[in-house]
């Protein structure tokens, strides 16, 4: 897995072509996301990268719904 641990939050940083593909991305998490009803802090910035950094605020600290949330988004991409 290509996830890092920055300050409490699971993260990874994912690049594609523009904006619109980085756009479509965030969309297809937000779907996965709301499935599971677990929603990642997301953050589009230099109009064609996504940072994606997950954490359980309910549980005030990392848990499988983190790691299998990112196992997901993995499977969107790799």
């Amino acid at each position: 897995m290509k996830w890092t641990i920055e300050k409490k939050y699971l993260t990874r940083e994912f690049e594609f072509h523009d904006f619109l593909e980085a756009v479509e991305f965030v969309n297809k998490i937000s779907s996965l996301a709301e499935n599971i009803d677990h929603h990642p802090d997301i953050l589009i910035h230099s109009g064609n990268k996504v940072k994606v950094m997950l954490f359980t605020h309910s549980e005030k600290k990392l848990t499988y719904k983190d790691y299998s949330l990112a196992e997901m988004i993995d499977g969107l991409v790799d």
